[in-house]
């Protein structure tokens, strides 16, 4: 007996190329964009815009997220929406939500927009784009210290 391994023959039923080569038009991938569009990196997650492009170099700011309810209201609240620095519709039907970001020097547009959907279910308070504990219940009225008297 031996130690060396017993060679295997080669196979002889590889499989042939093909007859065809797809045309260079059906590729799907040819305009791509080299870079990202702004709508892309928007709805990027904070931490995986982070892990890719680094931290960015935006100041503090509260996003509110709100479902369309019934209601004269909503159209008040999309008013005051597009009012905020940054503002986003995103997803269709039962998913479709309005975000608008509010920074710092904007707290009175926070707090109307938020009297406004804040009794409503589904509304949801973003600090710096992330769900904090107690947003609602603490950081917003922290938030109304920087009213002007």
């Amino acid at each position: 007996m031996t130690d060396t391994p017993a060679s295997t023959p080669p196979r002889t039923d590889a499989p042939a190329l093909p007859d065809y080569q797809p045309q260079e038009r059906f590729w799907p991938y040819v305009d791509l964009t080299e870079e990202p569009t702004p709508e892309e990196l928007a709805a990027l997650d904070p931490d995986l815009r982070t892990a890719l492009f680094g931290a960015a170099d935006i100041p503090f700011s509260f996003t509110l997220v709100f479902p369309r309810f019934a209601g004269p209201d909503f159209d008040a609240a999309v008013q005051l929406a597009r009012a905020s620095a940054e503002y986003r519709e995103v997803g269709s039907g039962e998913g479709f939500r309005v975000r608008a970001r509010f920074y710092a020097g904007q707290a009175t547009q926070l707090r109307d927009l938020f009297a406004i959907v804040g009794r409503y279910p589904g509304c949801e308070v973003l600090v710096d784009d992330r769900p904090v504990p107690f947003a609602r219940e603490l950081w917003l009225p922290l938030t109304w210290f920087l009213l002007p008297r």
